[in-house]
């Protein structure tokens, strides 16, 4: 019965009967066997049919909203079992480029930190290429960046979206505009991240599409994070594309504002990193306990 719930929450997710199987290592006959076998014990379809597309019906709806309960209590019984068993003292080195370090993972250190108390957490801020380095280097054990350069030593782990929006302080002229567009961003002044940042690789490859490159861009000055970034918008009528995640706080207050720029959409994912080949006990811990806090099957 879990194997079945675990194959129809994937289709549920995936809406796909073909990525399923590929995600579960099994055939797509396998699949379909599973599926029916749950229609035919609740006697009701869970998907709509539609030749290759599938949509969940409400009964569908009704069971993957109590499979997500039933896998959440199972990754907290795995954490906690887990936490028994494995050593529990110690000290886990991981590092996390500047976005995550200050606005996503703080709460998760917490809990991790309520759970193992005896576990001394070193955490290295720095930017992407830092983070990459200080992991081949062996300084740390695990890190979340990000960007994904694909380094062959490392293997990467999408772990959370992310958004980068266009932003401005609230009295910009430009906030008062619907939509902005390719000829407005060459009238702006820019803030962007340093050289190595996750963030500047995402934003020139979403510029590609427009046949912009930063240069083409009014860059008024680069800073080395974040917060200083913000710092500089408040302060300025200057603009900047960083994570939604950071302004959460000058959103709600009415100190931002985001732009909508036309055509533009630029989502990323956030990775967690590892050294090819090598497994910690300490690092599985925490990346459960990132999969329980954001409700996220990881690895």
């Amino acid at each position: 019965m879990d194997f079945r719930l675990k194959v129809f929450y994937t289709v549920a997710k995936r809406l796909s009967f073909t990525k399923a199987a590929t995600e579960l290592f099994i055939t797509q006959p396998a699949i379909s066997k599973h599926v029916s076998e749950l229609e035919e014990q609740y006697k009701i379809k869970l998907f709509e049919r539609n030749g290759s597309t599938i949509s969940l019906t409400t009964a569908g709806e009704v069971l993957l909203k109590h499979s997500a309960g039933i896998f959440d209590i199972y990754r907290e019984i795995d954490f906690d079992m887990s936490a028994l068993i494995n050593e529990r003292s110690g000290v886990l080195r991981i590092g996390a480029s500047t976005t995550i370090s200050q606005y996503i993972i703080p709460p998760i250190l917490a809990r991790f930190h309520q759970k193992m108390e005896n576990i001394k957490i070193n955490l290295l801020n720095g930017n992407t290429d830092q983070i990459e380095s200080a992991l081949l280097s062996k300084e740390i054990e695990i890190g979340i960046v990000e960007g994904a350069s694909k380094n062959k030593s490392i293997k990467y782990a999408p772990f959370l979206k992310d958004e980068l929006v266009l932003v401005c302080r609230s009295s910009n002229p430009f906030a008062s505009k619907e939509e902005v567009n390719q000829d407005d961003l060459k009238q702006m002044n820019f803030l962007i991240r340093e050289q190595g940042s996750g963030t500047l690789e995402v934003i020139e490859h979403a510029l590609n599409p427009f046949q912009l490159k930063l240069s083409d861009l009014n860059l008024e000055m680069q800073l080395g994070s974040t917060e200083s970034i913000k710092s500089y918008l408040l302060n300025s009528d200057c603009v900047a594309f960083i994570s939604i995640y950071s302004i959460e706080k000058e959103l709600k207050n009415n100190e931002f504002a985001i732009l909508d720029v036309k055509n533009l959409s630029i989502e990323r994912y956030f990775y967690i990193i590892s050294l090819q080949g090598k497994k910690d006990s300490l690092s599985d811990l925490f990346i459960k306990t990132l999969a329980t806090y954001y409700n996220l099957p990881l690895y």
